[in-house]
């Protein structure tokens, strides 16, 4: 390498760090002027500040409020459906087996009185649409909204506002379960209202309205299980009477057979040397064999169960069922309160402290914004 090359090496090397130098003072000049240009559009930026948090203090003032009303409820105490539960055992003999000397326990009716069942109940009619769709009709303001819809719109439009109304109603009254490991299976209801009272009474009433709506289902779900026994055993009644008549035919005959063979063999009186296992059993005598066939002639249609005496049972379960009935009146609950709703002492939304400090955030960031691109069309 020659000396001149030697010196334009050296010479570009100086000049690649002057640049560097110059190109590291304008950064830091330009970070000066960027606080600067902030500093001088403070006025914009208050500005702006102001009137995003009058805005959002004007939103939190203007939204609708939203109460929410709570309750946490679990599994009815035994306690809390004791008639309802002494009612179904009155009804627990037509159920159960009788197998000579032994009574088999039916289990049928055990889920009707398990406290875990009487709860899902509860909550499936909580939860049901059709359920909260006759609930809220019967309120003024959804009646007031579903009004104004029907005015202003027609068609599909219309259908399209209503069944967003029914949603936004629907979600005003909500079930949650809360998980616990040390404690029963529990739930909390929240109804929300425009005000505290209007969201306690909302949420009360509808708690009432699906229990009413509860105990209907249980009570019709017994009556129904009742009934179906019901006609189970009016048709082995009726296959029963019809074997019996027809055994009771059958014996007639035979003792009649028996009773000729008898006198023709001029066997009055009762034979040890004969057996009972023949066709026409004539060991009894012609005497006995006379009786037998008048007792067999005069037996009624109340008397067959000396024919059947499986007769005798089913009789017994269907006249119990002529004195026992499902009383709608009963009174029994399907939930017990953990927390029964009260009156809320705040309100739901909106939070006018949180929309006003964002207010002042969203301002901010907006004057800051605007000026910093102010700064910059400037510059170019």
């Amino acid at each position: 390498m020659t000396k001149g090359q030697l010196s334009q090496g050296k010479m570009e090397q100086s000049s690649d760090i002057a640049k560097y130098r110059f190109d590291r003072h304008d950064d830091e000049i330009d970070l000066k002027e960027l606080i600067l240009a902030l500093w001088q559009g403070k006025f914009t930026i208050i500005v702006v500040t102001i009137f995003c948090t009058v805005i959002a203090i004007a939103y939190a003032l203007l939204a609708k409020e939203k109460w929410t009303t709570e309750a946490i409820i679990t599994e009815p105490q035994i306690s809390a459906f004791a008639d309802y539960q002494k009612m179904v055992n009155d009804f627990q003999p037509i159920f159960d087996v009788y197998q000579g000397g032994t009574i088999l326990i039916s289990q049928q009716l055990m889920s009707f009185v398990s406290p875990e069942k009487l709860f899902q109940i509860y909550l499936q009619q909580y939860n049901a649409r059709s359920n909260k769709k006759d609930y809220i009709t019967s309120f003024d303001g959804f009646e007031e909204e579903l009004k104004t819809i029907h005015q202003t719109s027609e068609g599909d439009e219309s259908r399209a506002q209503e069944s967003k109304l029914y949603n936004q109603w629907y979600k005003k009254l909500t079930a949650a379960a809360i998980k616990s490991k040390d404690q029963p299976e529990s739930y909390s209801l929240k109804g929300n209202g425009e005000n505290a009272k209007e969201s306690l009474d909302f949420l009360n009433g509808y708690i009432k309205y699906v229990e009413a709506k509860a105990r209907e289902l249980v009570l019709a779900n017994l009556k129904s299980t009742v009934d179906s026994k019901s006609s189970e055993l009016t048709q082995q009644k009726s296959m029963l009477v019809d074997q019996a008549k027809s055994r009771l035919q059958s014996e007639t005959e035979l003792a009649k057979y028996a009773l000729q063979i008898a006198k023709a063999a001029g066997l009055d009186g009762p034979q040890q040397n004969l057996g009972d296992q023949e066709i026409f059993a004539i060991n009894i005598g012609a005497n006995a064999l006379e009786a037998k066939v008048k007792v067999l002639e005069g037996l009624s249609a109340d008397q067959l169960s000396v024919i059947e005496p499986r007769l005798q049972t089913i009789s017994s379960k269907l006249n119990l069922l002529d004195v026992l009935n499902v009383n709608s009146n009963v009174s029994f609950n399907t939930f017990q309160y953990i927390e029964a709703p009260e009156k809320p002492l705040s309100r739901t939304a909106p939070k006018r402290p949180l929309i006003a400090v964002l207010g002042v955030l969203l301002g901010g960031m907006l004057g800051c914004f605007i000026v910093l691109v102010r700064f910059a069309f400037r510059e170019k």
